[in-house]
C-alpha cells in the first residue's frame, strides 16, 4: 500500500475520532457515551497484544506530549539535551501513531503546529538543512528526524498549500542528503555514510540510519531520491557489518558491533528494503545477511538490561521486529510494552538515556502504538 493511500486511510480513521475523548484507537468509551467508540481497525476492538493497560499508558504519554508542545510548535527536553528539530519530529511522530494527522483527529492542532514549526526552519535554510534555530551542534539528526516526519505528513491527505511546501522543503533536503554522503571509494562500491554535520567528510551508524530512514519515507511518498544514495547507503551499513552478525559503529573506524546500531540497521534494512522476500529468497546474500543481523540483535538485546542509548535502541528494534512479524514480534512486543508500562512516569512521561523526557516519551509511544499500524515508514 502506498503513503498516500495508507494517508487516506488516516483521514478516515482520525475523522471519526475528532469528536470523541482523547484516548488511544480503538478504546471503547462507557455506556454513558451514547454508544460512540474511537475509530478502530476494524471494529472497536484494540489491536492484538495492546491490553486497556497499555492504551492508558499510551492515553498518559499522549498527554504529557499535548501539555509541553511549546506556543510555537516546537518541543525542547525536559532534563536533557535540547535538540528542538530532533524533538519536535519525535513527539510529532507519536501523535501520528495515533492515527491523527496534521488536518484531522484528536491530535491534529499538535500535529499541524509541529509540522508548520519545521516548514519554518528549512524554509529560512539557505542550503536545505533542516536544524533548530540555534544550529544544533549535530544536525544531521534534525535534518533526518525531520526529513521522516515531514514526509508521513506528506503521505496524508493536505491541503494545496501544505502539501507543496512540503514538497518544495524535502526535494532541497533530499539534495543536501545525497550531496553530504560520504565515499569509501570504488573497491568498496562507493559506500557511503553520513556524519554530524553535512560538510564533514565521514560517517558513523547512527547518523547514517537517521538518513536512511528518512530517505526512504521521502522515496515512498513520491518524492524523487537518487537510487544510488539508497543503495551506496546500504553497502555502508553491510560493509560495517562484523564477523558475529552486528554492526561497528564507523566504516572507517571499525570496532566491535555496537547493539543500538545494530538494532537501528534492522529496520533501515527492512525499509530499503532488503528483507528475506526479494533479491532471490530466503537463500540470497542479503537475507543471509539480514538474519545473521536479527539472530546478533536476538542474542545481546534485552528488555530488562539499561546499558547506554536503551530508547534508541528499542525505538529501532521494536521497528525492525514489527516489520519482520511472526513470532518475532509477538514475542518482542509483549516483553517492551511490559517494561515501558513500569517504568513510566506519574505525569505519563519516560526519561530516556538521560538526552529527557521528551525523548523518552515519544519513542515509548511510538513502540507501545506500534500494533496500530498507522505510521507509513513501518508499514509491512
Amino acid at each position: 500500500m502506498s503513503a498516500r493511500a495508507i494517508g487516506k486511510r488516516h483521514v478516515l480513521l482520525a475523522a471519526a475520532m475528532s469528536a470523541v475523548v482523547v484516548m488511544p484507537c480503538g478504546v471503547d468509551l462507557p455506556p454513558s457515551s451514547g454508544g460512540r467508540a474511537l475509530a478502530g481497525a476494524p471494529g472497536r476492538q484494540l489491536p492484538e497484544m495492546v491490553s486497556l493497560e497499555t492504551a492508558k499508558a499510551i492515553d498518559k504519554g499522549l498527554k504529557y506530549l499535548t501539555r509541553t508542545q511549546r506556543p510555537d510548535g516546537s518541543w525542547f527536553n525536559s532534563g536533557g539535551y535540547n535538540y528542538p528539530a530532533v524533538m519536535t519530529s519525535l513527539a510529532g511522530m507519536a501523535l501520528l501513531a495515533s492515527g491523527s494527522t496534521p488536518e484531522t483527529g484528536p491530535y491534529a492542532a499538535q500535529v499541524k503546529k509541529a509540522m508548520l514549526y519545521l516548514l519554518r526552519l528549512a524554509e529560512s535554510s539557505k542550503d536545505g538543512l533542516i536544524c533548530g534555530p540555534s544550529g544544533e551542534a549535530r544536525s544531521m539528526y534534525g535534518h533526518g528526524f525531520s526529513m521522516l516526519f515531514l514526509a508521513q505528513c506528506y503521505g496524508m491527505d493536505l491541503n494545496k498549500e501544505f502539501g507543496e511546501r512540503i514538497r518544495k522543503v524535502l526535494d532541497k533536503a533530499v539534495t543536501l542528503t545525497a550531496r553530504a554522503q560520504s565515499d569509501l571509494g570504488a573497491q568498496h562500491k562507493h559506500a557511503g555514510g553520513w556524519i554530524y554535520t553535512p560538510a564533514q567528510p565521514a560517517d558513523e551508524g547512527s547518523v547514517t540510519v537517521t538518513q536512511l530512514q528518512a530517505l526512504r519515507a521521502c522515496r515512498n511518498v513520491g518524492v524523487k531520491v537518487p537510487h544510488s544514495t539508497i543503495e551506496r547507503a546500504v553497502e555502508y551499513l553491510k560493509y560495517c557489518q562484523q564477523p558475529d552478525g552486528g554492526i561497528c559503529y564507523s566504516a572507517r573506524s571499525r570496532g566491535s558491533s555496537r547493539p543500538p546500531i545494530s538494532a537501528a540497521a534492522i529496520a533501515c534494512f527492512y525499509a530499503a528494503g532488503v528483507y528475506d522476500r526479494q533479491r532471490g529468497g530466503p537463500e540470497s546474500e542479503e537475507a543471509k545477511m539480514v538474519e545473521k543481523l536479527v539472530t546478533y540483535c536476538k542474542r545481546v538485546i534485552s528488555v530488562d538490561r539499561s546499558d547506554g542509548h536503551y530508547f534508541y535502541m528499542h525505538f529501532y528494534y521494536a521497528q525492525g521486529m514489527y516489520q519482520r512479524g511472526g513470532q518475532d514480534w509477538k514475542n518482542h512486543y509483549p516483553q517492551i510494552r511490559d517494561r515501558l508500562i513500569q517504568t513510566q512516569g506519574v505525569d505519563g512521561s519516560w526519561m530516556g538515556d538521560g538526552v529527557g523526557t521528551t525523548y523518552g516519551t515519544a519513542i515509548a509511544t511510538v513502540i507501545l502504538q506500534l500494533p496500530y499500524g498507522y505510521l507509513p515508514i513501518c508499514q509491512r
